[in-house]
């Protein structure tokens, strides 16, 4: 992903993509690959589904999210974890935001 939106496509996201494509499209299985609906990423729609929506063709309606999988650690424990990591990494930038500045000064530039 590039950023949250904007995917780049390998190869091998191409030929996914183009398989799956063909293997909706025959019924048949293209490179061992057959064609089933895939939360998150897609789905064959019917005529009935899209009329409910309006005509609407935004993909998210009709393809969903997909299933995120929960790593059985309570979520305040999570927390804790995640926010004494981050405490430690904004020390951890201080101390290299001050080694910064002092190599800057010795070449003659200043914050």
């Amino acid at each position: 992903m590039k950023d949250r939106v904007l995917r780049d496509f390998t190869r091998d996201d191409i030929e996914k993509v183009a398989d799956l494509y063909h293997a909706w499209k025959t019924g048949a299985e293209v490179n061992g690959i057959a064609y089933e609906d895939q939360a998150g990423f897609c789905k064959s729609a019917t005529i009935e589904e899209i009329t409910k929506h309006d005509f609407v063709l935004t993909p998210g309606r009709y393809v969903g999210a997909t299933e995120e999988l929960d790593d059985g650690i309570p979520f305040g424990e999570k927390m804790a974890t995640l926010t004494a990591k981050l405490g430690e990494q904004f020390v951890e930038s201080a101390n290299l935001e001050t080694k910064i500045k002092a190599n800057l000064m010795e070449l003659g530039y200043e914050i």
